[in-house]
């Protein structure tokens, strides 16, 4: 079950960059069409491809909403060019290995297996892998698998997390299943995977 947000819907997660300018022209632009942005990103594939991750706010996305997201974003994106250079355009869902980045994702995806980066060592690790449980009093709540005392749950404040993923098990693909069909929505179209969602400008 999907835990109430309110305060926890704001990204954590921010781009540098190039990458930034862009999610600071979109973000306004999701938010009135009603999807919320996961996350942009820039890669030198296919030449130079701006990948732009949205969702719903019940955290699906149908290759009908991509459509409808690139159709908005293209002339946006024209009229201010951004990029200097040629590129494509990719809208996409957030896929079902998620990359987690509102406090919300960590309550919504709880019980879950997840990888956490940290932006500071924490005992000289700044990377973890566990189950998340939920997010509470401003952290991140995982349960680790600890050498010298077994499974613990550690907290780790928001701030100190630069990024974090789920990692895909067959748990997850079955829970990301039901969510879709309770919410009405396949999520999946001709065999795709969510991730697999895509529309090029």
């Amino acid at each position: 079950m999907q835990a109430e947000t309110h305060a926890n819907d704001a990204r954590f997660y921010s781009e540098t960059g190039l990458a930034a300018t862009l999610a600071g022209l979109v973000e306004p632009v999701l938010e009135n069409l009603g999807y919320r942005l996961v996350r942009v990103k820039i890669s030198g594939r296919d030449g130079q491809t701006v990948q732009i991750m949205a969702e719903r706010p019940d955290g699906t996305m149908t290759i009908e909403d991509c459509e409808k997201v690139s159709k908005e974003l293209s002339p946006l994106l024209d009229a201010h060019d951004p990029v200097s250079e040629a590129y494509r355009l990719e809208v996409s869902s957030p896929g079902i290995d998620r990359p987690l980045v509102r406090a919300s994702d960590f309550e919504n995806w709880s019980g879950h297996q997840a990888k956490i980066e940290l932006r500071q060592p924490v005992d000289g690790r700044r990377r973890f892998q566990g189950k998340l449980e939920g997010f509470e009093d401003g952290e991140v709540r995982v349960e680790l698998e600890l050498p010298e005392i077994g499974a613990t749950t550690i907290g780790f404040p928001l701030s100190l997390v630069s990024e974090a993923r789920l990692i895909m098990t067959d748990e997850l693909i079955r829970e990301a299943l039901t969510r879709a069909k309770k919410q009405g929505r396949t999520g999946f179209a001709d065999g795709a995977e969510p991730d697999e969602f895509e529309v090029e400008n």
